[in-house]
């Protein structure tokens, strides 16, 4: 039974991955480090409030089996470029090199379909740093899952994605951008579970419809 570490759990894949691993008899702990309370109670889940800004307050508690990464904001919520890279590039290195320096051996990160260090598009040069920062740590197993555009219940209106979303939907249905088609949070959520329990060597990372296949293991 492992215990598993997620940060981003107040986001759409990171709620499902709550709800996913608790309702998981082979995952006995839940640890959650976030910036606001999932006012949830559960006997597996463990909740930290924390200020990602502050690792010296936090570091010394990421301990246990698995660390599930999958902040993420839009640069409309961040208010700049340089706050969105905090939040999703900044705070899951620090948060990723706390859990190397800790011992934990599984790490399982969401990034993009689109992402590249190179790119010259910020998000996805954005996330492609982070990818590439990750793959230096010392982790025995890191798995990173490419989705492309996310679809789910939010508490938060995405009036743009909402819109990719229906126009996506049209041109999939002829034939095109199959590689950018929509995924269901859960159903990274269920990867990212799944990923977590092969727990293999190296690093393996997974594009969109890989990651909608391994989601059905």
């Amino acid at each position: 039974m492992k215990t598993a570490i997620i940060i981003g759990a107040t986001g759409l894949v990171g709620n499902n991955l709550v709800h996913l691993l608790l309702d998981d008899d082979r995952f006995s702990k839940v640890l959650v480090f976030v910036r606001r309370s999932l006012s949830l109670q559960h006997q597996k889940l463990e909740e930290h409030i924390i200020n990602f800004d502050k690792p010296e307050e936090w570091m010394q508690l990421v301990k246990g089996d698995v660390l599930f990464s999958a902040m993420g904001t839009t640069i409309k919520q961040a208010g700049s470029q340089d706050k969105q890279y905090r939040i999703d590039h900044t705070y899951q290195y620090q948060f990723a090199q706390a859990a190397a320096q800790n011992q934990i051996q599984t790490y399982v990160l969401v990034s993009s379909a689109s992402a590249s260090p190179d790119s010259k598009i910020f998000y996805s040069r954005m996330k492609g740093e982070l990818e590439r920062d990750i793959k230096a740590l010392p982790f025995k197993s890191i798995t990173i899952l490419q989705p492309g555009l996310l679809h789910g219940s939010r508490k938060e209106e995405r009036f743009g994605e909402n819109m990719a979303y229906k126009v996506l939907n049209v041109v999939n249905a002829i034939g095109l951008f199959k590689q950018y088609r929509p995924i269901e949070g859960k159903t990274v959520a269920a990867a990212m579970r799944n990923a977590s329990l092969r727990s293999q060597p190296g690093v393996h990372t997974y594009a969109l419809a890989q990651v909608f296949e391994l989601a059905t293991i």
